[in-house]
C-alpha cells in the first residue's frame, strides 16, 4: 500500500508538511506577483522617459522663444502667437 506507518498517504509529514507547503506557495506567489509588477513597470518606464524628454524639449523651445523676445528679435504679438502654437502642439500629442 501507499500508506505510511502513521496512516497518512505516502508517509505524510502531518501539520509540518501543510505549514511548509503553505509557506512555499505564499513565497512563490509573492515572487510571481513581484516579477509581473517589475516587468510592467519596466515596459511602461520607456514611455515615461520619452514623455519627460518631450517635456524637456518643449520647455527648451519656450525658453528659446522667450530669449528671442527678450533680445528684441520678435515683438510681443509674434511671441504670443508662437507661444500659443507651441502649447497647442504639446496638447495634441
Amino acid at each position: 500500500m501507499m500508506y505510511g506507518t502513521d496512516g497518512c498517504m505516502w508517509g505524510g509529514w502531518g501539520w509540518s508538511g501543510w505549514i511548509l507547503m503553505s509557506a512555499v506557495m505564499v513565497l512563490f506567489s509573492a515572487a510571481l506577483i513581484t516579477a509581473v509588477v517589475l516587468t510592467v513597470r519596466y515596459l511602461a518606464g520607456s514611455d515615461t522617459e520619452r514623455n519627460r524628454a518631450d517635456s524637456a524639449a518643449s520647455f527648451r523651445s519656450e525658453d528659446a522663444l522667450a530669449q528671442r523676445f527678450a533680445q528684441g528679435d520678435i515683438d510681443a504679438d509674434e511671441f504670443r502667437r508662437r507661444m500659443t502654437l507651441l502649447r497647442e502642439s504639446q496638447e495634441s500629442r
